[in-house]
């Protein structure tokens, strides 16, 4: 369970600050969910709190981690798939699984592939996302603004 202020990560979507949890009435049922809001984009979303578990929702990173998500992204990429559609689908899995570690891969072999080839508009589209989805984390578990966080990013990738 978590408490108003705890700083959450949804996958596919960022991390963010609980600000409320409320009872509301969805669909004719009424159930308990948690009010987010992300720091990019200022978007609120509400999460049900029944299904932390299946949705895969869990603590920021502490500031210690972000060293070894910096690690994930200056090492080398990882070998991938040549079939742009298993490819989609292998980062789009690592993404989903709302692990930093794997979407920080997923930045860092977009971004390099981006560099190396190009990449196609749904590939590009893919490394937008995961990287919005790295950069909302790194704005919360650093206590920085969103543009020194892309700042940062940028020279780590480089």
């Amino acid at each position: 369970m978590f408490n108003v202020g705890d700083k959450v990560v949804y996958p596919m979507h960022g991390a963010g600050v609980i600000e409320a949890i409320e009872e509301k009435e969805v669909l004719g049922e009424r159930k308990q969910y948690y009010i987010m809001r992300l720091p990019i984009g200022d978007m609120r979303v509400m999460i049900p709190t029944h299904n932390v578990d299946g949705i895969g929702l869990r603590r920021v990173i502490s500031e210690a981690e972000v060293e070894e998500v910096f690690h994930v992204l200056r090492s080398d990429h990882t070998r991938m798939s040549t079939n742009w559609n298993r490819r989609y689908r292998a980062n789009l899995e690592k993404i989903k699984s709302g692990n930093i570690y794997e979407v920080a891969e997923v930045v860092r072999n977009l971004f390099q592939r981006e560099r190396e080839k190009g990449l196609s508009t749904g590939e590009r589209k893919m490394l937008d996302s995961a990287r919005q989805i790295l950069l909302s984390e790194l704005v919360l578990a650093k206590g920085i603004k969103e543009n020194d966080a892309s700042s940062i990013l940028d020279q780590v990738l480089a």
